[in-house]
């Protein structure tokens, strides 16, 4: 039976909405586990995702707008059936760094800019999934995502100390806030009554934290609400709290401001977009494993991008997955993205229902969720490993987190990027190299370096190069194939380039290859090669060298060209 157009089509368009296929394939003996995960996760998107929104520099109630439409957005065009996605404390640094700047304190300005910054980040996602190069933020090595996750994590802590002690400072950079607070301190400024419910609400939250099935941040919260409300601390301790939240449900707005003001929000709008493509495609893999089923990394590309998408054209900000919220969704049974729509609809009925539920939710408890995830980003236990392993790539790893603790977030993700390009193409630029000889007793050539007394063809040497050649280093290519000329021990008719490590070439190396071929046979050396992937020949063909170096002078394998050598040469020799 075959397909008609039509079904074709459908198809086609069908592999873009993942959350529409899993619903046409949904078990009725799924919907109790997920209607339970999704109101148990709600006790934890409420607190989270007020207190992100607060962090990142925007009312709390967007943050609750924030969590309501990215989750219906994911549950359409997100293919893990188990990933969370909000406000995260990983992006709350990022947001507040253009936020705060460019809105002058005002409250209204901020949302629009904070919008306008998903919007950004959303299409971001979405083009890169569609061209599927889901696999650009594998190019950030482990050492400078720590790196720079440790800049953010440090950066997210102090600007939340002022609010957990109870007083309030101007933002100028992670290094000067530090010395503002310190100042503050030292004046005397400390509400002690917020800090006491604040280090209290952390106490309760840390302490629970191994306890996956207890919701600890719910109860911290609700803890330091009520005792809040009951004595009045508001009033008589002027601890500061969040005030009743605006009743309803988002609307629909197209954020947009000035153009001298949309430059810094799409370098911000692209960095949240790598950050957050970053933790959700190690979230996804993590979990994807676990549940055993395949989650494809463009598809997931663009379930993040339509979540951010929407979410900034509802008043919301950047979202990304969630290393918290997602474990307690599995903890509580999550068969489908269902739970995730359980837990927006049942945020937007406190939104429609009870508005003043939170209205005494102290801002020190809420800095103290965002302290408690902050801490959670800081990785030190792999660094030691790497320290101990890898000494320069630890070293990377700490500029990064320099630059961002000096610079700030979006010229410190900046510098994670331009480290990472550095680190590739110093990899691709002095790669290592090696002459090959006969070791008695192991099988094929090796490299005469490692073992001294493997015995050299007469006449023949054997060059490999272990990496890509292209514009970088085929310089360098030449020049260490020239030396290696020089050092042998007798004069030589022949080269033969062992090419199986050669992944790629490009149009200088080809070049420059030729160049080589012609040097070297004018001085009575002939040029082959051996082991060349097809791949690679064919780029060859396509530059129009593969019929100026002859197809008879690329050898299958090493031995074959050894063969050839002792054949046409009549060498004696013995392998």
């Amino acid at each position: 039976m075959t397909s008609t157009p039509a079904a074709v089509t459908a198809n086609g368009w069908m592999r873009w909405l993942p959350g529409l296929q899993i619903l046409r394939r949904y078990e009725a003996a799924w919907l109790p586990h997920d209607l339970m995960a999704g109101l148990v996760l709600t006790t934890m998107l409420v607190p989270v995702g007020i207190a992100y929104a607060v962090a990142s520099g925007v009312p709390g109630i967007n943050g609750l707008y924030a969590t309501i439409i990215p989750l219906l957005a994911y549950a359409l065009f997100g293919p893990s059936r188990i990933l969370v996605l909000g406000p995260d404390s990983s992006l709350a640094a990022v947001i507040l760094a253009v936020v705060l700047p460019l809105s002058g304190g005002d409250a209204a300005r901020a949302v629009t800019i904070a919008s306008l910054m998903s919007v950004v980040s959303g299409l971001v996602c979405i083009l890169v999934g569609l061209t599927r190069l889901g696999f650009v933020t594998e190019l950030l090595s482990k050492p400078i995502r720590y790196g720079y996750m440790n800049g953010i994590a440090l950066t997210v802590l102090i600007s939340q100390l002022p609010k957990l002690f109870g007083f309030s400072i101007d933002s100028t950079g992670p290094v000067r806030d530090v010395a503002r607070i310190g100042e503050a301190l030292m004046d005397g400024e400390i509400n002690w009554v917020a800090f006491a419910v604040g280090t209290g609400t952390l106490a309760v939250i840390l302490a629970l934290k191994p306890f996956k099935r207890i919701p600890g941040i719910l109860i911290a919260v609700v803890g330091a609400t009520i005792v809040v409300g009951a004595l009045g601390l508001d009033h008589t301790a002027g601890v500061k709290v969040l005030g009743p939240l605006p009743q309803g449900l988002p609307s629909f707005r197209v954020p947009w401001v000035s153009m001298a003001d949309l430059r810094q929000i799409v370098i911000g709008g692209c960095a949240v977009a790598m950050v957050a493509f970053a933790d959700t495609s190690v979230l996804s893999r993590t979990y994807a494993a676990r549940t055993r089923s395949r989650v494809d990394p463009n598809q997931e590309m663009v379930g993040l991008g339509a979540a951010n998408f929407v979410a900034g054209l509802f008043q919301g900000f950047p979202i990304s997955s969630s290393s918290s919220r997602t474990p307690v969704a599995e903890a509580a049974g999550a068969k489908t993205q269902l739970t995730g729509v359980v837990g927006a609809v049942a945020v937007a009925l406190l939104l429609l229902l009870a508005p003043n539920l939170l209205r005494n939710l102290p801002s020190s408890a809420l800095a103290a969720v965002v302290i408690a995830a902050a801490i959670g980003l800081f990785e030190f236990a792999d660094l030691r490993r790497i320290f101990r392993i890898q000494r320069w790539e630890f070293w990377l790893s700490v500029v990064c987190f320099g630059g961002v603790a000096a610079f700030g977030v979006i010229p410190g993700i900046g510098l994670a990027i331009l480290i990472a390009v550095i680190e590739f193409l110093w990899d691709g630029w002095r790669p290592h190299y090696a002459v090959l000889g006969r070791v008695e007793g192991i099988r094929g050539y090796h490299d005469v370096a490692r073992y001294p007394h493997a015995r050299l063809i007469p006449g023949l040497l054997l060059f490999r190069w272990d990496a890509p050649l292209f514009f970088a280093n085929a310089e360098l290519f030449h020049q260490r194939l020239l030396e290696a000329v020089a050092r042998a021990p007798q004069p030589l008719t022949r080269i033969s380039v062992t090419a199986e490590p050669v992944t790629s070439i490009d149009v200088t190396s080809a070049d420059m290859l030729e160049e080589l071929e012609q040097s070297l046979r004018a001085s009575g050396i002939e040029l082959r090669f051996a082991e060349m992937k097809d791949p690679v020949k064919d780029k060859l063909k396509r530059f129009e060298m593969l019929e100026r170096f002859g197809t008879a002078n690329f050898y299958p394998t090493i031995g074959a060209a050894v063969d050839a050598y002792l054949e046409e040469h009549a060498v004696e020799w013995k392998p």
